[in-house]
């Protein structure tokens, strides 16, 4: 009988909500901003975004690690002045999820509140400050989308693997996620483990994308 761990799935299941959680705060203010706004460099900003999903995973894995390693700028400064570490911990596992997964997200927000008639908003800022506006009829109106941002953002976030290979490594039971722990048993010619987690994987993702849809009806 073959015995699936389950730490490497409830890691990942961690990871990919606070890296949820983290493109939900970081991209919201984002995608408000280039549905709205028209400024000089919006289109740089747009194309830095996607970046992450341009870019093959191990560059970007790559570029982090020369930014927060112990030898980078980050890296350096958070060791010495703050004395955090977050190369080759679950933290880093974090932060490459959340890159991964915010361009889906912001794309996704962002296409919710430039479908809000302006009109709308506009009515609204006649008796209401901007930020009441904001809460009050944008996040209401754009509440779909952003839920259908956090589900994509959620399931990029479970299957993340270059960029967490490259920042976090595979620690077992620290740092093995389940794409990574399916790569390892892969490598260590392990194919009834590597199908069963695999598996698992996609049932646990069309799980969460079949119960969340159900709920809130929202369409792709």
């Amino acid at each position: 009988m073959i015995q699936i761990p389950l730490a490497p799935l409830l890691l990942s299941m961690k990871i990919a909500g606070l890296a949820t959680v983290a493109a939900l705060i970081l991209g919201t203010p984002i995608a408000w901003l280039l549905a709205r706004g028209r400024f000089p460099g919006r289109a740089v900003l747009e194309a830095i975004i996607m970046i992450p999903l341009i870019l093959p995973p191990t560059v970007t894995g790559y570029y982090l690690l020369l930014l927060i390693g112990r030898q980078g700028l980050l890296g350096r400064l958070m060791g010495q002045w703050l004395n955090i570490g977050i190369i080759f911990t679950w933290k880093a596992a974090v932060l490459a999820s959340t890159i991964a997964a915010l361009p889906l997200f912001i794309k996704a927000t962002q296409g919710a509140f430039e479908g809000i008639d302006r009109r709308i908003e506009d009515a609204g800022r006649t008796f209401k400050p901007v930020l009441i506006v904001l809460c009050t009829i944008t996040l209401p109106l754009a509440w779909r989308g952003i839920l259908a941002g956090s589900i994509l953002a959620f399931a990029r976030a479970m299957g993340e693997f270059g960029i967490t290979l490259m920042i976090a490594g595979s620690i077992p039971g620290r740092t093995q996620t389940l794409a990574l722990a399916i790569y390892d048993a892969v490598q260590a010619n392990q194919p009834q483990e590597a199908n069963a987690m695999s598996i698992l994987a996609t049932a646990a993702v069309l799980l969460i994308l079949a119960l969340v849809g159900r709920m809130t009806k929202v369409k792709y």
